[in-house]
């Protein structure tokens, strides 16, 4: 949490644990949604309640809690979807932005997984995780070694041993650079599967190689190509669209209207990387620019300087970087003289 931790206590009333059980829905999902929109801690024994997070914040989460519970009467199962749309119809979302953009001196973020700690370097470094945990739908854009990929992925691993989703599906556009998928042997998910070493290299790191197995085995984690997304709706889901520069702009629009209730999405990617044919635009690129004004989406645009890998490699982007410049200057000179 941000801003300045308050604890807030009360009790809701009359006692009806049929109720009770509506309010805080499965796995008490419907509290953790109100705990991830408004960046506060929701805790309850029965009737009573404890929030923990900035005090208007919570006076005003005490008012949801009770107007929500009111629904129960009519409503045996409180869904997500209801709590979601009396957030956002509440405007206390905005609230939350309010006062997260006002929070000056922010604890570092740390993630933890079953065999390890990640601390994300640096302030874009930490910026992209904080902005992952504050919205639904996030971007990273920027070169490779900035830790766009990894640091995904350990979101979507924290969250799910934190109960906060039930799958984690990570997603890739069969595109080809320079090789050619139809010579690799097997079909399209077997061909695809070594493009998607990265994402497994990740995984096996924070949750070890058996219980990886054990979750591909069963389904909670789901590795596809982005042809597979087509038609699904996605709720409880943290997905991670990976090299989404070689997506076209129908499948960026078809994979973000994936989305559903309860779900994270995060699209990273290196516009300066493209392996689409020859004239046509890449999906990330366009959805920038579609994007860049919609409240609830986070844009995290990483530099040269944010590399974490080998010196050699920040040298390396730079490079291209000062390169594709020149190059650009000298065509414009072109166009200028004719």
């Amino acid at each position: 949490m941000n801003a300045s931790a308050h604890i807030h206590r009360f009790s809701i009333e009359p006692v009806d644990p049929r109720r009770f059980a509506s309010l805080c829905g499965q796995f008490d999902e419907n509290l953790h949604l109100i705990e991830q929109r408004l960046g506060i801690e929701v805790r309850n024994r029965g009737n009573h309640f404890e929030l923990i997070g900035d005090e208007s914040l919570t006076r005003a989460a005490e008012a949801v809690l009770r107007q929500l519970y009111r629904e129960t009467r009519d409503n045996d199962a409180l869904s997500p979807d209801t709590v979601h749309l009396y957030l956002q119809e509440s405007g206390l979302e905005s609230l939350s932005e309010t006062l997260d953009s006002g929070g000056g001196n922010q604890k570092p973020v740390i993630l933890r997984t079953r065999k390890m700690t990640i601390q994300p370097r640096g302030p874009n470094q930490q910026n992209y995780v904080r902005s992952i945990q504050e919205h639904d739908i996030n971007f990273g854009i920027g070169p490779a070694g900035t830790g766009k990929t990894y640091l995904a992925v350990a979101c979507a691993v924290d969250a799910l041993e934190r109960e906060q989703v039930r799958r984690i599906l990570l997603v890739r556009p069969a595109v080809e650079a320079g090789e050619k998928l139809g010579f690799l042997p097997g079909d399209l998910a077997q061909k695809i599967d070594p493009y998607l070493r990265p994402l497994y290299d990740a995984l096996y790191e924070m949750l070890g190689f058996e219980q990886v197995a054990k979750l591909i085995e069963k389904q909670v984690i789901e590795i596809a190509p982005l042809a597979y997304m087509r038609g699904r709706t996605l709720n409880n889901s943290f997905i991670i669209l990976d090299e989404s520069q070689n997506t076209t702009l129908e499948q960026m629009k078809m994979f973000l209207t994936r989305i559903g209730f309860g779900s994270t999405a995060v699209i990273t990617g290196d516009i300066t990387q493209v392996d689409l044919p020859r004239g046509t635009r890449s999906g990330l690129a366009h959805v920038t620019e579609v994007l860049k004004d919609v409240k609830g989406i986070g844009f995290t645009h990483f530099q040269s300087k944010d590399v974490v890998r080998h010196p050699l490699v920040q040298r390396i982007v730079e490079a291209y970087d000062r390169f594709d410049a020149l190059q650009e200057s000298a065509r414009r000179e072109r166009r200028d003289e004719h």
